[in-house]
């Protein structure tokens, strides 16, 4: 028997195939897309779906607008047609502190008390909010029929064609019912480096973020381009439904997911504020390690009842509210520019603000760098800046907010003098650099901040030694050099104003232990010009002993990978200065530095980034395993980089490595590949 659609007979048994592989194919599109199991490969669920073609392409009249092959339409459109939204989009109020927060629970619970004429508590759902384009679905009868942007909230683009293209996004849903949806449209950090290191292979231009990408992709007027990007979705709300309105967002939530769309799992509901701002803060640390943005949670009141009481301002819902995370970014004035005088003599312009919160913490300076990096920027004092600190601990400024000017600023020139550099005061640009420097050597600001360093964690890590203690030593004479530190007593230390025996004598056995120090910590405390870790560990690589080092050439050091004239200039002048020769020799009668070899092991030859907060072990010791697996620690990214290591918040620095195609590891892939090694 065979039944005829469209003047084309249709065998029974070919129909009933094809209504099976409808149905095989949408359950296990529903469980990758949705669920996100895997129950057969990706590789046999394209086997079904070029059957599935097949038998249409033979019999095209079987073709229904559910059809999983639908998702694409056959030709590119010339424009999008409009759709008027049944239901008003709304957009969030933005909260972002805690005191936020918790104004928002007092305002809602005025705003009951006064309707209903007795105390309320409501309580809350929590949805994370997800950084990606929000989208309008509607069906009728169980089937998709429009799918639209948000617009101006009134009207918004026709985007069907393109969304059909998303997987996660149902055709058919589970049940027979007319519903209008919510939700955002997004694209995964990893889809996102794998089109931007197809965008690179091409030699086109890399994109900028996910974020973007999204917004654009589903404004692509050809489907089959909108499908290439595999986008994806999270659906967070019922706007209309034909069945009665369920009593909580919980509730409505998890009827979502039966209907068959995607929500994203990480919702909450919480008894009161408090409660949501515990998740607030668990998901600041955990966000970077979805592979989607967020930005922060959308906190909703999570009673409809009381949803309904609330209603609307004339722009947003009264019941709910966006708790941004920290931010990254903000703007500030700049209310004065100083000079900072670092232990190798270098002067560090430094921005003074006016106080601001960014990133979770109050900042008050940033550092402007150099005298180049004033002239880029064209800072001045009395500019609004845009002012960040994305992952990075120093806070940075970005820009200058031109329109904000109001012609009273002022610009910013270094003087002839200053008086902290000692003698005359007087300062010099160093020759082919753009930093300036003290004339006179050895000021007294230049020594205090040297014995600083020398004491500090990565150098000697003399614990108890720190800047406010050496500040004491110094005004009581008790050192005035390096070497000074390794003959002090406790008899001298306890005869300082509020130290006792017990400080005393710990500092002193701080000292002892520090006496055995590693090659690359002992170059790294000579505050040597240019030597920072990576240097140090380098220089320690390959010349394994002091002694070896104190004897290279300028052209020995300059032959090696990362170094340069510069660096060895530096290097090469500083061991051969008489002065600092008697440095060395003086702490050498004190101290045991340890002969260096260089390690070997899984990561050698292998280049890293550091970037973010760590939270399974310190940067430092991070660091540490990576050197001695043989790896190399860098400190910014480039197109040779092998790998960025990416903490919680992780900054500007991962935006560029996935720019460049640089790969990208989460703090357990890395140290998987450590113990893997």
């Amino acid at each position: 028997m065979s039944e005829k659609k469209h003047g084309v007979a249709v065998p029974k048994e070919i129909k009933e195939r094809y209504e099976r592989l409808k149905e095989t194919v949408e359950k296990y599109r529903y469980e990758y897309h949705v669920l996100d199991k895997e129950t057969i490969s990706p590789e046999a669920l394209d086997s079904l779906k070029y059957e599935l073609s097949n038998i249409e392409k033979q019999y095209p009249g079987l073709i229904t607008s559910d059809s999983p092959s639908q998702r694409v339409a056959g030709e590119p459109l010339k424009e999008f047609s409009k759709i008027t939204h049944a239901v008003s989009q709304w957009s969030f109020d933005d909260a972002f502190t805690e005191e936020d927060a918790k104004e928002f629970d007092a305002r809602v619970r005025r705003f009951l008390k006064n309707r209903l004429g007795r105390e309320i508590t409501p309580t809350y759902t929590c949805e994370l909010k997800i950084d990606g384009l929000k989208i309008v679905l509607t069906y009728e009868k169980g089937v998709l029929q429009t799918a639209a942007t948000r617009g101006d909230g009134k009207v918004g683009e026709n985007v069907t064609a393109n969304v059909k293209t998303i997987q996660s996004v149902p055709i058919t849903l589970t049940q027979n019912v007319g519903v209008v949806v919510e939700g955002e449209v997004w694209l995964s950090k990893s889809n996102f480096q794998k089109l931007n290191a197809l965008q690179k292979k091409r030699n086109l231009p890399l994109y900028a973020n996910p974020r973007n990408v999204a917004a654009g992709s589903i404004r692509q007027l050809d489907p089959k381009i909108v499908e290439e990007r595999n986008l994806d979705t999270f659906i967070y709300d019922i706007a209309s439904f034909q069945n009665p309105i369920l009593a909580t967002q919980y509730d409505e939530l998890k009827l979502l997911r039966t209907l068959g769309f995607k929500t994203n799992p990480n919702f909450r509901h919480c008894k009161n504020i408090e409660e949501v701002v515990t998740y607030w803060k668990e998901w600041q640390k955990k966000s970077t390690k979805e592979d989607y943005l967020l930005d922060g949670i959308v906190i909703k009141v999570n009673e409809r009842a009381y949803q309904e009481v609330l209603g609307y301002t004339g722009k947003s819902p009264r019941f709910a509210i966006a708790l941004k995370f920290p931010a990254e970014q903000v703007t500030t004035i700049v209310e004065d520019i100083v000079l900072q005088i670092g232990r190798t003599g270098i002067l560090t312009p430094v921005a003074e603000l006016k106080p601001v919160r960014v990133a979770g913490s109050v900042v008050a300076r940033a550092t402007l760098h150099n005298e180049d990096e004033i002239r880029r920027l064209d800072v001045r004092i009395g500019d609004t800046v845009i002012l960040q600190k994305a992952g990075d601990v120093i806070p940075d400024i970005v820009s200058v907010v031109g329109g904000m000017r109001t012609g009273k600023e002022k610009q910013y020139r270094f003087p002839d003098r200053v008086s902290e550099c000692g003698g005359n005061g007087a300062i010099e640009r160093i020759p082919g650099e753009a930093a300036w420097r003290c004339v006179n050597k050895n000021s007294f600001a230049q020594q205090k901040r040297k014995l600083y360093h020398f004491t500090s964690k990565k150098a000697f890590n003399i614990e108890g030694l720190g800047p406010k203690i050496i500040d004491a030593l110094l005004e009581h004479q008790l050192i005035s050099s390096y070497q000074d530190i390794f003959s002090l007593t406790k008899d001298e230390l306890s005869a300082l104003p509020r130290f006792g025996d017990k400080s005393s004598e710990n500092i002193i056995n701080s000292i002892e232990s520090a006496k055995d120090i590693s090659f690359p910590r002992f170059l790294i405390a000579l505050s040597i010009p240019h030597v920072g870790e990576g240097v140090a560990n380098d220089l320690a690589d390959t010349f394994g002993t002091l002694a070896n080092l104190q004897h290279a050439s300028f052209a020995e050091l300059e032959r090696l990978s990362g170094i340069g004239p510069i660096v060895a200039t530096s290097v090469s002048d500083w061991f051969s200065d008489a002065h600092n020769k008697k440095i060395v020799d003086g702490l050498l009668s004190h101290v045991h530095v340890q002969k260096h070899s260089a390690a070997k092991g899984a990561l050698s030859g292998k280049t890293f980034v550091l970037t973010g907060t760590l939270s399974l072990l310190s940067r430092d010791e991070a660091k540490e395993r990576i050197r001695k697996s043989g790896g190399k620690v860098l400190e910014s990214v480039s197109k040779t980089l092998d790998y960025l290591v990416a903490g919680e918040k992780p900054g500007s620095k991962l935006g560029k490595a996935q720019t460049l195609g640089v790969s990208v590891l989460t703090e357990r892939a890395f140290l998987d590949m450590i113990q893997k090694g």
